[in-house]
């Protein structure tokens, strides 16, 4: 039993770290390389055969794709059982070819680089002054004055402009390298584009100039002066296709300062894979929270037929960039169309424009779904829609009105329709009769196709591009269909919901019935776009109006795109006595409504309206698939992800990044020199500045420590067999942390010419990793964390608890050594000797992130030694000091041969108990599930998860979470990052070996 315990509450996932002399089977139970593709098993027990294979052996071959020695598999040509599959061979014949022209491209860069700098200086020497003034990084200033006469693209007309000079301000699409003395550059200026041509001309432009135009980053933003000429051929690559411009003059404004995840033109050029396409416009299938819907995909991808891929969540964590696109630029010039168009013709029909509070003191609907938030004190809520105060408006006698604002929606559904925050379109109106609502609504979307169609036919062309679709189909008199009806159409089809049940007349349909439904219809009626008119009262809110004639359904209504939803409206009760009777019978509180039922006792007239989500009407009409392409910056639940800040001041505030020092003015006055100024922050303070468990592994001698030099941040590396094996999140504020990685991966490819493997980084870390820079990542691996170590639950366990009390009987007694007080010399050479013993008796490979080297930086350590009845040392915990946001590591806890039973346990929870104030960590270990989290394809991801969660269950690899969940212990994942098609067999047996080392 002890044995276990030993090895779970080790604190660096590691037996290496972790010690129990009595048995030689604890450094093999369960042990993994941390965030890693997990090594099961590091030596043999005794017990076992020695022909089984290694299992990290095994597991790499799973990994690669590689058999396993000893397993049978049918061939039909001789040979060995053992020797890899000829498709193995070849693929790791390619990726070895792969990386040895990787190699041979960047001494290619190097060498352009330096011909470059030669180019350069000649050019200065060899150039007029006229022919230098023609190009680099400022225009003339006096171009400034008639800079409102600056060209705009999609004014130049095809032929009329021929042999004018213009002057326009735009971003470089894209570059076409065509010889030495001659380059196309296509500038583009949000959804038009313009191909310009740079020649070399004798005594007028250089070669030089060329080739200083060749080497300007995509997206970089130009001024350029030229004549316009008629092209040989029609350009197809550019908007305009008659025209093209003979450049004199270019100079640059302003560049992208980092690498970009991708580029517009290659973002342009993508096509729609309607196969990993997650939208609930064509398919039902899937659920939300309410039981609707298709959910989201974040590897959905968007990809071109030959390139990488660009998958919705790169393209979303790099929105400005998707911005840019004329895709994108096309989709909100239709949504502000449809803004425009909405008012314009609600302005001629004599409604109001209003602008209502977002700040409530109730819910208008459910309570279910509003964020609540405080107000000074008193309970608050954000709007769902502006409902009751449109209505409070009806009452004030504005007689029509109408909004365009925010509507907030507390809703956790993770679907390609829904967010949490979107633009309504509301109208609220008097009435006479009910159906006076609908056609004034029906009018008013109808207004709106119309100015599409005829407005925007460039705009819904280029969409059209990479969004295939139909145009909308309606016609001119709007077919509305009672609920009921269209309930039955369903029935009467043969459909059923997907557990068996059959649609009822007086329960709402699901998202895959309105979908059916609107098959049907477009089937039988031909038209995209209808109404379902007369909802049941159970499905509506309190404030809807019963149908006077059956009063089980409402005078309200539904408008469908698609077969998909897109407003409801209907009319509402404006009598004040039959409003609190329905309130009163839904248990609906009048508290923080007041203001809203004041308005109808002081007598209100008949009224109705509707509310409209602007971004799922774009989604719809343009067939987008996704409503968060139709949104400018989305919400959804996954949204503002949690940003974990410091929780107290830096604990040495003279190491921060942010400024560093020698940019710190108060630091600086302090300073004796320039030298000391510029000395980086010590490692040592960094890490307990920002440094988490995996951090403290830097201060063995196999890491390298690379430094940012504008920041003194750091990151650590070791290299291995041509890869760097990064560990842990780099140090840093995390304000920091994008410019710090962009600059180490240079360093990495451009100095260390290593290949990256990025493991145990945070969740921020990988969001920059997979999210920015579109790198795979996956985990399977946790940092088992103890929030309030005050909470204990070990304190209550009874196997835990008796343990401790049978280590007390034996006379064990520990002495504390805190961050103020030194080990003494005759205590640090005692445990050293007890260290030995137990390296001695560990037997097996051993798989581990660092060695036992327990004095190394004390003053940021403290040490619990215990001793038995003889004085003898018998067990040593270290705890590593952290940043403030996460406490302390538990960087060792080891009990030597001869110790007690329970020992282990009792100094582990003695450790605790003198830091409850603090956090702790007992560092990574493997987790019960591997998790892909970004570039894995679902059939790869199905096919790892089955393999791993086979793996976990042989190879009992929760057997340490699980005692360390005894402690208090929860799992924060962390994960492994790597390059698209970075991580090779190879790859695999690097890590396998790095921890191995």
């Amino acid at each position: 039993m002890l044995k276990r315990a030993v090895a779970k509450v080790t604190g660096d996932s590691s037996p290496a770290e972790n010690g129990n002399s009595r048995t030689s089977s604890t450094p093999a139970t369960g042990q993994t390389t941390p965030n890693a593709p997990p090594s099961a098993k590091s030596t043999m027990d005794s017990t076992q055969s020695a022909d089984v294979p290694d299992k990290k052996f095994r597991l790499s071959h799973i990994f690669s794709g590689h058999s396993l020695p000893g397993t049978r598999r049918s061939t039909s040509r001789a040979g060995s059982l053992d020797e890899p599959r000829p498709s193995a061979v070849r693929k790791a014949q390619r990726i070895e070819e792969k990386e040895r022209k990787a190699i041979e491209q960047e001494k290619v860069k190097e060498r352009i680089a330096m011909a470059r700098k030669q180019s350069d200086l000649r050019a200065a020497q060899i150039e007029t002054p006229e022919q230098r003034a023609r190009y680099g990084e400022q225009y003339p200033v006096e171009w400034n004055k008639t800079h409102d006469q600056w060209e705009n693209i999609f004014t130049i007309c095809d032929d009329a402009q021929i042999g004018d000079t213009v002057t326009l301000r735009a971003r470089i699409h894209t570059i076409r390298d065509i010889s030495s003395h001659l380059v196309f550059i296509v500038l583009r200026q949000q959804i038009s584009t313009i191909q310009a041509v740079l020649a070399e001309e004798n005594g007028v432009i250089t070669g030089h100039m060329v080739r200083w135009a060749k080497r300007l980053p995509l997206e970089s933003i130009v001024v350029v002066r030229g004549k316009l000429q008629k092209p040989r051929e029609p350009i197809t690559g550019a908007t305009t296709q008659q025209a093209e411009v003979k450049v004199q003059q270019l100079y640059l404004v302003a560049q992208p300062k980092e690498s970009l995840p991708f580029n517009v033109y290659d973002a342009d050029l993508v096509l729609k894979k309607s196969d990993d396409d997650h939208s609930g416009s064509n398919s039902g299938h899937g659920t939300d929270s309410d039981g609707e819907g298709a959910p989201r995909d974040e590897n959905h991808s968007i990809e071109r037929h030959e390139g990488p891929v660009l998958t919705q969540r790169v393209r979303l964590t790099n929105r400005i960039i998707d911005l840019r696109t004329p895709t994108s630029q096309a989709i909100f010039r239709i949504n502000a169309a449809i803004c425009n168009a909405f008012r314009s013709h609600l302005d001629k029909n004599r409604f109001l424009e209003i602008h209502t509070p977002k700040l409530q003191g109730g819910a208008s609907e459910s309570g279910s779904s509003v964020f609540s938030l405080d107000y000074f004190g008193r309970p608050a809520f954000l709007a769902q829609s502006p409902q009751l105060f449109k209505q409070m408006c009806i009452a004030a006698d504005f007689k029509r009105v109408y909004e365009i604002g925010p509507v907030f929606r507390a809703e956790n559904s993770n679907t390609a329709r829904h967010l949490t925050e979107y633009t309504g379109l509301d109208i609220e109106m008097e009435i006479v009769h009910y159906y006076d609502a609908i056609r004034v609504i029906d009018g008013m979307l109808k207004s709106i196709f119309v100015a599409l169609r005829d407005s925007f036919k460039a705009e819904r062309e280029l969409i059209k591009r990479h969004f295939p679709h139909e145009d909308l189909v309606y016609p001119e008199d709007t077919l509305i269909l009672p609920f009921a009806q269209g309930v039955r159409l369903l029935v009467q089809s043969g459909y059923v919901e997907e557990d068996g049940s059959v649609p009822k007349e007086d329960e709402d349909l699901h998202t895959r019935a309105e979908i059916r439904l609107g098959e049907l219809i477009k089937e039988k009626y031909n038209t995209d776009y209808y109404i379902l008119d007369k909802f049941p009262s159970s499905v509506r809110p309190f404030y809807a109006m019963e149908d006077k004639d059956d009063p089980k359904v409402t005078n309200s209504f539904d408008i469908f795109i698609r077969g998909q939803e897109i407003c409801t409206g209907g009319q509402r009760i404006h009598d004040i006595e039959e409003l609190e009777r329905k309130m009163q019978r839904l248990s609906i509180s009048p508290k923080g409504m007041q203001e809203y039922l004041e308005g109808f006792r002081l007598g209100a007239p008949p009224h109705a309206g509707c509310g409209i989500g602007l971004e799922r009407l774009v989604m719809l009409y343009l067939n987008l698939g996704d409503v968060r392409y139709g949104s400018l910056f989305h919400r959804d639940p996954r949204s503002l992800p949690l940003q974990k800040a410091d929780e107290d001041e830096l604990r040495h505030p003279e190491a921060s990044t942010n400024p560093p020092p020698w940019k710190h003015p108060r630091l600086a006055l302090k300073a004796d020199g320039e030298s000391e100024l510029r000395d980086m922050q010590p490692l040592e303070k960094l890490i307990a500045n920002y440094g988490d468990a995996s951090n403290t592994a830097w201060l063995d001698e196999r890491y390298k420590v690379w430094r940012h030099p504008d920041t003194g941040a750091a990151v650590g590396y070791s290299p291995f067999k041509g890869y760097a094996m990064i560990i842990g999140d780099p140090l840093c504020d995390k304000a920091q942390l994008s410019q710090a990685i962009s600059a180490f991966l240079q360093f990495i490819k451009k100095e260390a010419k290593l290949k990256p493997i990025w493991m145990m980084v945070s969740e921020e870390v990988e969001e920059i990793l997979g999210g920015k820079l579109n790198w795979c990542s996956l985990s399977c691996s946790a940092e088992e964390r103890v929030e309030d170590p005050a909470k204990n639950p070990a304190r209550h366990d009874p196997d835990i608890q008796k343990k401790v009390r049978h280590a007390r009987k034996e006379g064990i007694k520990i002495q504390d050594y805190t961050l103020s007080e030194n080990v003494p010399d005759e205590v640090v050479r005692e445990t050293d000797a007890r260290i030995e013993d137990w390296r001695k008796n560990r037997k097996g490979e051993q798989v581990h992130m660092t060695d036992v080297h327990p004095w190394r930086d004390m003053s940021h350590r403290v040490y619990y030694i215990a001793r038995d009845a003889s004085g003898q040392v018998c067990a040593m915990v270290v705890l590593h000091q952290l940043s403030p946001q996460h406490g302390w590591h538990i960087k060792w806890a080891l009990d030597f041969p001869g110790a007690p039973n329970g020992t282990i346990e009792h100094v582990v929870l003695h450790a605790m108990e003198s830091n409850a104030g603090s956090k702790m960590t007992f560092g990574a270990s493997a987790t019960s599930t591997l998790v892909a989290k970004h570039g894995l394809s679902k059939v790869t991801t199905k096919w790892l998860t089955k393999a791993y969660n086979s793996l976990a269950e042989h190879n009992r690899l929760t057997n340490k979470g699980e005692f360390r969940q005894k402690l208090g212990a929860v799992e924060d994942r962390v994960y492994i990052c790597y390059p698209r098609h970075g991580l090779s067999p190879a790859g695999i047996q690097a890590i396998i070996g790095f921890f191995k080392q």
